[in-house]
């Protein structure tokens, strides 16, 4: 779990709380904390309490966005930290169009994945 910087808050456009997304997702605040641990999600303390917070595109309909833990463990696999993934991945990219954490929401993972495997070449 990371101290979040401006740059990288002002790129997200929403965030959730973990019992936000506890709720979302029909499980305990204890599950989602596991997902984190696990680093199938990023949560970084911001706000003027530190409280600890996920991308709201993160979690689409019941569950996490389809496509997201298979590139957070490709981006990891590349050396990104925390920081730097969400910076990838909620930076305007035009050859997709829009953001690779918006493509993944739309459903759109297989692009993102190629995009991140071409990070490590």
């Amino acid at each position: 779990m990371t101290e979040i910087d401006a740059k990288i808050d002002a790129l997200v456009p929403a965030w959730l709380t973990l019992p936000d997304i506890a709720e979302r997702l029909g499980v305990e605040v204890t599950r989602v904390r596991q997902l984190v641990k696990e680093g199938q999600l990023i949560a970084v303390r911001r706000g003027e309490n530190r409280v600890l917070q996920v991308p709201a595109e993160f979690i689409g309909a019941g569950k996490v966005v389809k496509g997201l833990v298979g590139t957070l463990t490709l981006l990891r696999d590349d050396g990104f930290s925390d920081e730097e993934m969400l910076e990838w991945l909620f930076t305007p990219d035009p050859s997709l169009p829009g953001t690779p954490a918006q493509a993944l929401h739309e459903n759109r993972g297989t692009e993102v994945k190629r995009r991140a495997q071409a990070l490590a070449v």
